[in-house]
C-alpha cells in the first residue's frame, strides 16, 4: 500500500494552486477554480474547493518535501516573498529542515539529508 493523494482543501483554488505551481516550477495547464492536480506522479497533490467555507489554517497539517539543495530553495522562496517560519536548520537525526507557510497558512517543510 502507498499514499495515493494528498489533497489541500481551500476557499481559493487558483491562489493556492498558483503558489504550489511556483513552488515546484510546474505548469499544469489548468486555471480551474474548483479542482487542480499539481503533482501527478506516484502521489498526487490536489487543491480542491468542495464548497465548504474554510477558516485560515482550520486544520493541523504539515506537508514535508525532500529537496536536494535546501539553501538554494530558501533563497528562492525568500525572493518570491514567502514567509519563512524557520530557516534551514540541522536536526539531531541528520536532516536539514526549513519551514514556511503557504497562502492558506498550512505549514510546509522542505528537508534534505546532507551526507
Amino acid at each position: 500500500m502507498k499514499i495515493g493523494e494528498v489533497c489541500l482543501f481551500t476557499n481559493d483554488v487558483i491562489r493556492l494552486s498558483n503558489f504550489y505551481k511556483m513552488l515546484f516550477d510546474i505548469d499544469n495547464g489548468s486555471n480551474d477554480k474548483i479542482h487542480q492536480f499539481i503533482i501527478s506522479e506516484e502521489t498526487t497533490l490536489t487543491v480542491y474547493n468542495d464548497g465548504t467555507e474554510r477558516k485560515t489554517n482550520a486544520q493541523n497539517i504539515c506537508i514535508a518535501f525532500t529537496v536536494e539543495d535546501i539553501e538554494f530553495q530558501s533563497k528562492r522562496l525568500k525572493a518570491f516573498g514567502v514567509k519563512i517560519v524557520e530557516p534551514p536548520t540541522l536536526r539531531p537525526w541528520g536532516a536539514k529542515n526549513m519551514s514556511f507557510l503557504d497562502p492558506d497558512n498550512n505549514l510546509i517543510v522542505f528537508r534534505c539529508f546532507p551526507e
